[in-house]
């Protein structure tokens, strides 16, 4: 077998990921990657995971494999719909509360709880800068979340996000007012948008 053939396939197909289980899957053995990873010819990224020595790791992409029970959020939402110009220090998700992600997601990133029930609230999927389709939250759930949390991320980003959102051609006033209804900021979010709007 053509291992390094294989990784590759596995990587083109993967957004330049290998994972453990997927080469499992293709008859590559934990032992032959440790191999392959000793002789630097793929990369370890966190447990888990590999790149080619050739390849761009894809943070992002790399970060919501490691859970299905995760969504970027908060800043690296903002981020990924163009609304914020700056790449987050850290990036941000949310999980459900009673879930605890693992300690490489806690090390990479800022993590936030919510009620099992608006988990899943305003999920979409959103292309990272490498192309690579992640879970995300739509706009008007992300504008949500930085309103509940707009004493953890500073004043200028939160402004910033508003501001953006309220003169953006893609906003979606209904879905915004019937999501900060669930999240229970509708009295704050009107405050602002008064100003703004």
């Amino acid at each position: 077998m053509d291992y390094m053939t294989e990784l590759a396939a596995i990587a083109n197909k993967n957004g330049g990921i290998i994972e453990t289980k997927t080469a499992a899957q293709r008859g590559i053995s934990k032992a032959m990657l440790y191999k392959l990873c000793k002789a630097e010819k793929i990369h370890r990224i966190v447990k888990g995971q590999y790149v080619l020595p050739e390849d761009m790791q894809d943070e992002l992409l790399s970060i919501s494999r490691r859970s299905g029970k995760i969504i970027f959020s908060h800043e690296t939402a903002l981020f990924l719909h163009g609304i914020s110009d700056r790449t987050p220090f850290e990036h941000t998700v949310t999980a459900p509360s009673g879930c605890i992600p693992s300690a490489a997601i806690k090390a990479e990133c800022k993590v936030y709880y919510i009620k099992p029930e608006l988990f899943e609230l305003g999920k979409t999927m959103l292309q990272t800068p490498a192309g690579n389709p992640v879970p995300c939250y739509d706009l008007e759930r992300t504008i949500c979340d930085v309103i509940r949390s707009r004493n953890k991320i500073g004043t200028e980003t939160f402004l910033s996000a508003l501001k953006q959102y309220a003169a953006s051609p893609k906003k979606d006033l209904n879905r915004l007012d019937e999501y900060a209804r669930q999240m229970r900021v509708s009295g704050v979010l009107r405050q602002y948008l008064e100003v703004l709007l």
